[in-house]
């Protein structure tokens, strides 16, 4: 017998915007037995029907809808229609070599991420009822890369973010299915990168920069530019193919650090593109103090906020590094400058990047506004954070 979930009065609003989610205060009653992860009927208040998804007692999100339609079974036809139009939206949207194939909500497979680099996938599950999925997703995946001549050589499992505590679920990592060598050669842009994505941070590599990597190239050549937060140095390197006449990738992490060193020996830009381990915030203020002034200056930092109630330090936060950043640009260089998270919104990123300039009195032209690839779809009025990268290209002017 199915399990059926009934709303109070007044709630389902994000489900009628177009959301995925029901929250634990919004559920008045449930009839029928069911475990955490089971798939549920759900209907508003007054018993019209709202969609089937999994339930979770141990998460704040109670419910996450799998599909509208209270008549469709959640089976394994299901699931290939969905992974199916996952992968046919990237094939007409993105270079397919290396991209985020799921998106968990915004490709309606809520708490699921399947990225692929060349012939490996990497898999993250974060929420209980997708976990149950996990294997044969997995299998149906790989075979409908098959239809299109792509063989998968090994599928790597990255659960192991703090978002599964939320679930009740222990954090895990390790390989599905045969072991194989984690370290991963990929081209993006013409970039060529060595990857770990057993160690490295979050599934290995962040495909949601890639076009905005892109965008900064017609600004680097002969350019002296220097890469905050770079990670294994996608950004610099990006700057270093271009034709940039030196640039610096700074990060705090020496395995990041050391990484993006032997990414740059790879491509054949160690003569000019070269990386340090330091702390950004405590670099930058050096390097101003030694009247270092640079062409292009890119601040790619984590997130500094994951939540709302932390808002106001984030703000400081941002406020900071971009002050910093404007002050090594020269007059009428360049600043391309992000936020990754969801809680720092457009205007709120906007209005802080603002502040800074007027602060230390520069003038801002703006070149370009970009989000995250399109591998990683925004869906609209949904509440699901699938839209959260924010990225800035200006011109930097002195005020004269």
């Amino acid at each position: 017998m199915k399990t059926k979930v009934l709303l109070k009065k007044g709630e389902g609003r994000t489900i009628n915007a177009g959301g995925l989610w029901i929250y634990d205060n919004e559920i008045k009653e449930i009839h029928g037995h069911f475990k955490n992860g089971d798939i549920v009927d759900v209907y508003a208040h007054n018993e019209y029907p709202l969609g089937r998804g999994y339930i979770n007692q141990n998460s704040k999100i109670r419910i996450r809808l799998m599909t509208r339609n209270i008549n469709q079974e959640i089976d394994s036809d299901f699931l290939r229609m969905r992974l199916q139009n996952a992968w046919d939206y990237r094939k007409k949207t993105v270079d397919t070599s290396s991209c985020r194939i799921v998106f968990g909500d915004a490709d309606f497979l809520p708490g699921l991420v399947i990225d692929k680099f060349e012939d490996v996938l990497v898999v993250q599950s974060l929420a209980l009822g997708i976990d149950a999925f996990k294997e044969e997703i997995v299998e149906l995946m790989k075979d409908i890369l098959l239809q299109d001549g792509i063989t998968i050589r090994g599928v790597y499992e990255r659960s192991d973010a703090k978002e599964r505590t939320k679930e009740g679920m222990e954090r895990v990592k390790g390989f599905i299915g045969e072991p194989f060598d984690p370290h991963i050669d990929i081209v993006e842009n013409g970039v060529k990168y060595h990857i770990d994505v057993a160690e490295g941070q979050k599934t290995g590599f962040f495909l949601d920069q890639k076009y905005n990597r892109l965008a900064i190239q017609k600004l680097c050549k002969d350019a002296k530019a220097l890469d905050c937060f770079t990670y294994i140095g996608t950004f610099a390197l990006n700057a270093g193919i271009a034709g940039a006449q030196s640039v610096l990738g700074v990060d705090a992490s020496q395995f990041a650090v050391d990484l993006a060193n032997e990414n740059s020996k790879f491509n054949g830009l160690e003569d000019t593109v070269k990386f340090e381990c330091h702390d950004v915030f405590d670099f930058l203020p050096e390097l101003e103090a030694q009247g270092e002034l640079f062409d292009m200056v890119i601040l790619d930092p984590p997130a500094f906020t994951k939540s709302r109630a932390s808002i106001k330090n984030a703000i400081k936060g941002y406020r900071e590094i971009n002050m910093r950043g404007m002050k090594l640009v020269k007059d009428g260089g360049y600043l391309a400058t992000c936020s990754c998270s969801h809680f720092m919104d457009y205007d709120t990123f906007t209005k802080t990047i603002g502040q800074a300039a007027k602060l230390v009195h520069k003038r801002l032209r703006q070149v370009e506004f970009r989000t995250q690839a399109a591998d990683h779809p925004i869906l609209w009025n949904g509440d699901e954070n699938s839209y959260y990268l924010k990225f800035y290209i200006f011109q930097v002017v002195d005020e004269k």
